[in-house]
């Protein structure tokens, strides 16, 4: 039995993971950070069948210590300030933990576990102001916020852990994968949410910021399969993961609501507030690697994706008790 170490697993792609490496008869451990509150309704399913250790990215000795009790066969590091517009508001404590947090767990893995395999979560954010499209492994960088500059960082870091000390390290540069778990913070999640609660009536209409922005948007369960395939690989390296197709915020929109009959023009606004200081306009894969190399291609479209999504919204919404509000 093989055991997989994850940061980051009560995130969606956490959750996803842990699904498919316990399908896969692995022994799954979570890092999660000590807290008097239990955020786990993501892997509440999975809670009896996995085990969950404190340590945080921000503390090496925690890290050490957690690889050194669960000698883990591979490392997959999910754990960060994930949200863009997060980081333009905090973004000493994004280079912190998407960044530096990342050197932490190579070096922990280095002096403690130095045959497993590590995994990082690298993103489509680093390309930022495209310099090609699709974009693919070869792509020059162009971070376009705090978050993408992070990620540059774990990305190269991860690279040099690689070069230097002969460590199994990849990079999956993934770009947006969604699903019914994605925070509701995301634009994605938000006009599904958004979509749900107008349809049900508890709600009249949606604040969005740039609605010509455009992203390859693929589904977070296929994206876990691509982590692992990575990890399987006979050799360490890097590759972009993506569907090869982009979308519009707006398709994003029209989609949603035309799926529960609604026209997304009669309830969408735009809001100035939502744009970016430094917009990334377009977002497009070349994931050619990775099918070559490693077998992966995506089994869920965008407007399966779309659909599954506003799909679970709706459902969630009509269960959940009305905000007298």
């Amino acid at each position: 039995m093989k055991t997989a170490l994850i940061t980051g697993i009560t995130g969606q792609d956490g959750s996803y993971l842990a699904e498919l490496l316990l399908e896969k008869g692995y022994r799954v451990v979570g890092i999660v950070r000590r807290s008097s509150t239990t955020p786990y309704e993501r892997i509440a399913h999975l809670v009896d069948r996995i085990e969950l250790i404190s340590a945080d990215l921000l503390d090496q000795t925690s890290l050490m210590d957690a690889m050194e009790e669960v000698r883990p066969d591979e490392i997959y590091n999910l754990a960060a300030q994930s949200f863009v517009a997060t980081s333009w508001t905090q973004p000493v404590l994004t280079g912190e933990y998407t960044a530096i947090g990342v050197t932490r767990m190579l070096e922990a893995m280095r002096r403690t576990v130095p045959k497993a395999r590590f995994y990082q979560a690298s993103s489509s954010e680093m390309f930022g102001l495209v310099q090609q499209t699709p974009q693919r492994e070869s792509t020059p960088f162009y971070p376009r916020s705090p978050y993408g500059v992070a990620k540059v960082y774990g990305h190269w870091i991860t690279v040099n852990y690689r070069e230097s000390f002969g460590l199994f390290a990849t990079s999956g540069l993934l770009f947006n994968h969604e699903s019914p778990r994605r925070g509701l913070e995301f634009v994605t999640r938000k006009i599904t949410d958004g979509v749900a609660r107008i349809k049900l009536g508890r709600s009249t209409e949606l604040r969005l910021g740039n609605l010509d922005a455009r992203r390859d948007w693929g589904y977070a369960g296929d994206y876990v399969d691509a982590m692992w395939r990575m990890l399987q690989a006979d050799a360490p390296g890097d590759y972009v993961i993506g569907t090869g197709e982009t979308w519009s915020v707006r398709q994003f929109c029209e989609e949603a609501f035309g799926h529960v009959g609604l026209d997304w023009r009669q309830f969408v606004k735009t809001d100035p507030r939502f744009n970016r200081p430094a917009e990334v306009d377009l977002l497009v894969a070349d994931p050619a690697k990775a099918r070559e190399a490693l077998g992966w291609n995506p089994t869920v479209r965008f407007k399966e994706l779309v659909h599954m999504m506003v799909d679970a919204d709706l459902a969630r919404h009509a269960t959940a008790p009305v905000d007298p509000a």
